[in-house]
């Protein structure tokens, strides 16, 4: 079966995730199509705005259940359970941009020093894992648009996952990871 276009999973996948907010919100919801690629196993991060602003973004790193299933599940965790904002209200729901970011498995990258890593490190393509121990942390790629230094992305993301900034230690492990990035059309849900 060939690949859907990026332009025919967009809608679908931000319908998908607008649909469980909805439900959650105990809204009534037409249920959004559901295409069989949908079924395949997916990893995916879910991102809310209002005004510009973040208003959540939950996401899995690993591909573990259905794309559908990854979707609606950190749709519905990105408003009611992340832990940097208070729930969604329905109030807030109405003027909520949804984008859905499709992660690619991620690859371990392979350096000798973080001077090494920050060279191989391609700002505005790679999301990035660190893992150190308990400490793991993952920027999107979306991320480089505010932090477009590799170094001071890395720092930020060192801090994000509870390490000083300046930290390096050489079981740092990093792997990196592409999206599909959809937005949801400024108009879909007006």
């Amino acid at each position: 079966m060939p690949r859907p276009s990026t332009e025919d999973r967009g809608p679908v996948l931000t319908q998908l995730a607008r649909a469980s907010i909805a439900r959650a919100l105990g809204e009534p919801v037409e249920a959004p199509p559901h295409p069989d690629w949908l079924d395949a196993p997916g990893a995916a991060f879910v991102t809310l705005t209002r005004e510009g602003e973040l208003r959540g973004c939950i996401g899995s790193l690993e591909a573990r259940r259905s794309l559908a299933e990854d979707v609606e599940e950190n749709a519905r965790l990105a408003a009611f359970a992340d832990p940097r904002f208070p729930p969604l209200s329905r109030e807030e729901f109405a003027d909520t941009r949804i984008e859905v970011s499709v992660l690619s498995p991620a690859e371990p990258l392979a350096f000798g020093d973080e001077a090494d890593a920050l060279r191989q490190l391609r700002p505005g393509v790679d999301g990035v894992i660190l893992e150190y121990g308990r400490h793991r942390a993952t920027f999107l790629p979306q991320v480089w648009r505010q932090l477009p230094d590799p170094r001071d992305f890395l720092a930020h993301l060192k801090r994000k996952a509870g390490l000083p900034a300046d930290f390096w230690h050489p079981d740092i492990r990093l792997y990196r990871y592409t999206v599909e990035k959809y937005e949801e059309d400024a108009d879909a849900h007006a």
